[in-house]
Order: structure tokens, then C-alpha cells, then sequence
């Protein structure tokens, strides 16, 4: 018996979102529900991270999928996988949804501990690529204090700029300039010996 690879059971499961994405763009409501019931947990758990709101994450997952019937017209294959542009959307929602103050404030996930998803990695070669900048990006980070890699965290994953920072941490802005400032130049310094291979 034929045993299918994860990199291939990826590509098939891809190009079968990409195919209810084509028929959600022509007004098929099953298609559109079809690609619910398939993607919806990865999209709830992702928009999850970011919020930390289970009721805000489930608002917001149905959001996305709205976003989806009204713009599947607009997705481009060659820009990127079903699966990717599904969470560039979700990560937009979320963020707008944070900065809007309408999510609960809890804990913010620490840098290395957020998910990074693939954009357009269709080959076993740039997966194992894929994993190669994450391993360097991750050993990066650890060079970093926690209070580096938090103000990193908040400023690229959840789209806050320095101002709003330093307000959700109670910080003069100064101190939240000079914890970025003195963090990039850590991860510069840290990843130069791969910057030859390394796109950021």
C-alpha cells in the first residue's frame, strides 16, 4: 500500500482548499461551508493566539470567513497557498480586533512561543529550508532579555507600534524605543553568520 508523505498530503490538502475557494468565488455556499468545516480549527486556533479571548477568537473566526465569501474572487495562487492567504486574513482580523481594545487584556505569548505558518513552501527542499530560518530565528531570540523579545512580540506580531507599547506595558516610550533599538541589533548580530541564506 501506497503511504503518502506529510509534504504531499499537504500539497493535495491545498490545492482542495484552493478549489472551494475558486467555487466560494462563484457564490457556491456549500464550497464555502466545506472550506469551514476544514480550515476553521487551525484559523480559530491562530486568531486564539493572538487574542487570548476564546468568545473574541469565535467572533472574529466567523469574520474571516464573511471576509472569505465577500473576497474569494480576489485570492491569487500565485501569491501564496490557500492555507496562507486563509491566515493573513485571520492574523489581519485578530490584530484589528486587539488594537481596537474589544479583546479581553491578558497574557501576550512570548515571540518564541508564537506560530509561524508557511506562505508558499510547496517543495520537501523549502520545508526543510523553512525550518532551517525558523532554527536560526528561534536561537536569535534566545540571545534576547524577555523584555527585548516582548516589545518585538508586540510590535510584529500583533501590529502595535512603539506608542501603544509602551501604553499596554505602562512604559515610558523611551524605554520601549531602547528595549527595540538594543533587541534588532541583538538579532542582527545574532543571525549574520546566516544572512547568506536568510530571508527576514
Amino acid at each position: 500500500m501506497l503511504v503518502m508523505s506529510p509534504e504531499m498530503s499537504k500539497v493535495i490538502q491545498e490545492q482542495e482548499w484552493g478549489q472551494l475557494i475558486a467555487q466560494t468565488a462563484q457564490g457556491d455556499q456549500a464550497a464555502l461551508a466545506t472550506l469551514y468545516d476544514c480550515t476553521s480549527p487551525q484559523v480559530f486556533g491562530f486568531v486564539l493566539k493572538i487574542l487570548n479571548n476564546r468568545e473574541s477568537a469565535e467572533e472574529v473566526t466567523l469574520d474571516v470567513y464573511t471576509q472569505v465569501w465577500r473576497q474569494a474572487h480576489t485570492y491569487d495562487r500565485t501569491r501564496g497557498t490557500p492555507g496562507a492567504w486563509l491566515m493573513t486574513l485571520a492574523r489581519t482580523r485578530a490584530i484589528d480586533r486587539f488594537r481596537a481594545g474589544a479583546a479581553e487584556r491578558g497574557r501576550i505569548e512570548s515571540l518564541d512561543a508564537a506560530q509561524l505558518f508557511a506562505s508558499d513552501e510547496g517543495t520537501p527542499e523549502q520545508n526543510v529550508a523553512g525550518q532551517e530560518r525558523r532554527r536560526y530565528v528561534h536561537q536569535a531570540l534566545n540571545t534576547l532579555t524577555a523584555e527585548q523579545r516582548q516589545a518585538i512580540a508586540l510590535a510584529y506580531f500583533y501590529g502595535l507600534s512603539q506608542s501603544e507599547i509602551a501604553e499596554k506595558l505602562e512604559l515610558p516610550l523611551g524605554t520601549v524605543k531602547t528595549r527595540m533599538r538594543l533587541g534588532m541589533i541583538k538579532l542582527r548580530d545574532a543571525l549574520a553568520p546566516y544572512e547568506t541564506g536568510l530571508v527576514l
